[in-house]
């Protein structure tokens, strides 16, 4: 049973929407909104979100789809995606890091005996921005991360610009990444995630 399954806030959540009854009979529909792990059939789809959303903010996207499907085969139960009647509209991809802080190497590798979790892209759909849903994903995102017992904290990386949203998001910022991409330069974020033994009593973890 996946680590996501097991968690009752963190289920899939099938909300019907009001298109599948007609006259009071249900019709076989696709659910309205979904949550769940992704996997490596699903990185196409990924990587057209991605790629889109920043290559004409920063002109590269933080995966390309061989580390794409390198990461949704090597842990895939430390993605999650949001899906509307069954198209993916925003997600997130992470693995584990056994340093302090990002280096280079962290850019490629999962580490499955660290505590980190390094959240390597967060990505929404340019027809679903502006509805507040990447603040909603990694809402769920973080929650889901609470009840796995090795995560300690989330690590990321970002441009000065996203700093102000990460930040709403609980995120503090470290200071500069010693990670750079051609020219760009970053500030790595973190956000604790370990001492929340109350949560997993209360919530099936």
């Amino acid at each position: 049973m996946s680590a996501l399954s097991a968690l009752p806030f963190l289920k899939p959540v099938h909300l019907r929407s009001p298109r599948s009854s007609l006259g009071g009979q249900r019709r076989h529909t696709l659910p309205a909104s979904e949550f769940r792990c992704l996997s490596p059939e699903d990185a196409i789809s990924v990587f057209e979100i991605e790629r889109e959303a920043f290559i004409s903010v920063s002109g590269d996207c933080p995966l390309h789809l061989d580390e794409i499907r390198h990461f949704l085969n090597l842990c895939p139960e430390l993605s999650l995606g949001w899906f509307e009647e069954g198209r993916l509209v925003a997600f997130i991809i992470g693995s584990l890091w056994d340093q302090e802080r990002l280096s280079q190497e962290a850019l490629t590798l999962h580490k499955p005996q660290g505590t980190a979790v390094h959240i390597h892209v967060l990505a929404v759909h340019r027809t679903f921005r502006q509805q507040g849903k990447g603040s909603i994903l990694m809402w769920r995102y973080l929650q889901y991360l609470r009840c796995l017992p090795f995560a300690r904290r989330a690590l990321l990386m970002c441009e000065d610009f996203l700093v102000p949203f990460y930040q709403k998001c609980g995120f503090e910022a470290l200071g500069p990444c010693e990670v750079t991409v051609g020219e760009l330069a970053f500030i790595e974020m973190q956000h604790p995630v370990r001492g929340h033994a109350f949560m997993r009593r209360n919530s099936g973890c």
